[in-house]
């Protein structure tokens, strides 16, 4: 255990400016006696000014700079400072009185900290990488009201640098009247054209409460001007092989910064360029390019610093198909039946494929070659050959070839049998079809409306009917230069049709009834119904009074005629009776 009186304090205490520092003053007194006093001071110019004197519970408080900022705690007496400044960084003094155990004391340095600010500025002017001789600033870090006063480092791409042949670094350290510091830190260092898209920073450190802490500037880019030493020229298109009616950028770029200005020129024959307008900016637009587009082009570059040039070209190739042909063989005018032989022919730089359609669209054939036989009317038709470059998507032409057939007409209709009655308005129609456009004429008169589509014509006759063209009927004729062909349009009276229909319609009626009727006799027979045999026979017949007349009247007239019919098959004589039943019964 302790002999004698013991103060401890802590040997530092620290704290931001503006906040509270507390100081405490842990004592031991032997025997556990009481203290007798207590002192609270200050060290000012190696002298100690009191704030407070402790005896029992009395506190006096001593008139200073820190009156209404300071405070003692109630229970271990330890002393508060409110509203820390810069100024409070000092050493602050407890000492305690305990009678016959004597006096002891100790001290606390109080430290006072501020992070202060830091800040990054980029140079004010830009740097011109020929002039550059001599390190040249590239920027400068400003940290304010820092306490104590803080160190700057720089930084390059998260690097740190160090103070070198090529790099600079000047400081500067500024008391403010508040005791706070600012410090000034200007970065100085060779670049070069490799520095254009570096990064720069500073660090501000400092200390706080025992450990190292540092704040970090935004980071800065620096705009360096230096010449261009390549440049490159490129074709830009949507597709990757250029094709006639293709959008295409020439575009020029060059390493330099300033931008240089850029020319564009086409070589022309003889070894000629043609300068070529609106491309100062390095691209180049060409439009629905063709054939006459392609060919060298060359962009050269200006730098306005030193006068420098750079040149770039570029061949630019137009995919292109051109003279599609189609040749008819034989080439003078098809007659029906005739056969036809198409061919196809085409110019490209590529290899081509050849397809023929019809007039729809619809594929007929693959090849250079379409053979049509047989030729009709209806063959003729628009076919179109359709030339396609496989290498190169999308680019393809097409010609169209009309193939007419001619021959004299042909009637494919006509309104005929037309049922009209007395005095009806009717139309008469009759179509055809020709090559050459047959024209159509009527043996009536009336109101006449023609159509033609394709190699068809259609005429509307609207008349009036009466008895003459009832008897008559009328008659359509087309013709054209290769021949002409006519067809009868029968009228038919329609109440007299109606009348024929009735008396037809009792004919099938009859016709129906008696074959129902042999149909349920035939069905009887089948069942058992209806006997066979004489018996039978005479039921079916006549009644026994009738039986003489009949074999009478079978012999009178008709003489040995009708008696050799009634023979039997041995020459033995039947009744006529017997036979009558034979020819209508059921069984031979």
């Amino acid at each position: 255990a302790a002999s004698k009186l013991e103060v401890s304090m802590p040997a530092v205490v620290e704290v931001m400016i503006g906040d509270t520092a507390r100081l405490e003053c842990n004592f031991y007194i032997p025997e556990n006696d009481s203290y007798t006093y207590i002192d609270w001071s200050y060290v000012d110019r190696n002298r100690l000014v009191r704030l407070y004197h402790i005896v029992g519970s009395e506190v006096l408080e001593e008139s200073t700079d820190y009156k209404g900022r300071v405070s003692l705690g109630e229970e271990d007496r330890a002393l508060s400072i409110s509203r820390v400044t810069i100024q409070d960084a000092k050493t602050f003094v407890c000492q305690v009185g305990a009678g016959s155990h004597g006096t002891a004391e100790n001290r606390t340095r109080l430290h006072v900290y501020s992070e202060g600010g830091g800040g990054s500025h980029s140079p004010r002017g830009h740097l011109v990488l020929r002039a550059l001789s001599l390190p040249l600033q590239i920027a400068r870090c400003v940290s304010r009201n820092g306490f104590p006063a803080p160190n700057i480092t720089w930084h390059k791409n998260e690097e740190q640098l160090e103070e070198s042949q090529d790099v600079k670094i000047m400081s500067t350290r500024t008391r403010e009247s508040s005791g706070l510091y600012t410090m000034t830190s200007t970065l100085f260092a060779h670049v070069t054209r490799e520095d254009r898209n570096s990064l720069y920073h500073c660090s501000v450190h400092y200390w706080l409460q025992g450990q190292r802490r540092a704040m970090e500037s935004r980071r800065v880019n620096i705009t360096i001007f230096y010449p261009a030493e390549h440049v490159e020229l490129k074709v830009v298109s949507s597709s990757a092989q250029v094709k006639e009616g293709d959008d295409v950028k020439l575009v020029c770029e060059a390493d330099g910064n300033p931008a240089p200005v850029f020319t564009f020129s086409k070589r022309e024959l003889e070894d000629r360029w043609q300068d070529l307008p609106d491309a100062a900016s390095g691209v180049l637009n060409l439009y629905n390019v063709n054939k006459s587009s392609s060919g060298l082009y060359r962009c050269q570059t200006l730098d306005l610093d030193d006068m420098g040039q750079l040149e770039k070209d570029v061949e630019l190739v137009v995919n292109y198909i051109e003279d599609v042909q189609v040749k008819m063989e034989p080439s003078s005018p098809l007659r029906e039946g005739d056969s036809v032989k198409l061919s196809c022919d085409a110019y490209s730089p590529v290899a081509l494929n050849y397809q023929w359609r019809d007039a729809k669209g619809k594929k007929l054939a693959e090849g250079s070659h379409l053979f049509l036989r047989n030729l009709t009317f209806e063959t003729s038709n628009n076919f179109i050959c359709k030339v396609v470059a496989p290498s190169v998507p999308g680019l393809e032409q097409s010609k169209q070839v009309a193939v007419a057939v001619q021959g004299k007409p042909r009637i494919v209709a006509v309104s005929s049998p037309l049922y009209v009655q007395q005095d009806q308005v009717v139309n008469l129609t009759c179509k055809a079809i020709a090559s050459p456009t047959p024209s159509i004429r009527w043996s009536v008169n009336g109101t006449a409306h023609e159509y033609v589509e394709n190699q068809h014509i259609t005429s509307n006759l609207t008349v009036r009917v009466n008895h003459d063209l009832l008897r008559a009927g009328a008659i359509c004729r087309v013709s054209n230069k290769l021949g002409d062909i006519e067809e009868y349009v029968q009228l038919l009276d329609q109440k007299t049709s109606e009348s024929k229909g009735v008396i037809i319609m009792a004919i099938i009626v009859c016709i129906l009834v008696v074959a129902v009727l042999g149909a349920v006799i035939y069905f009887l027979h089948k069942k058992g119904k209806i006997p066979c045999g004489r018996a039978g026979k005479q039921d079916i017949t006549r009644p026994e009074a009738r039986k003489d007349k009949i074999v009478v009247d079978a012999k009178s007239d008709k003489g040995s005629e009708e008696a050799g019919l009634l023979q039997g098959a041995n020459g033995e004589k039947r009744p006529a009776a017997d036979q009558v039943g034979r020819s209508v019964g059921c069984c031979p």
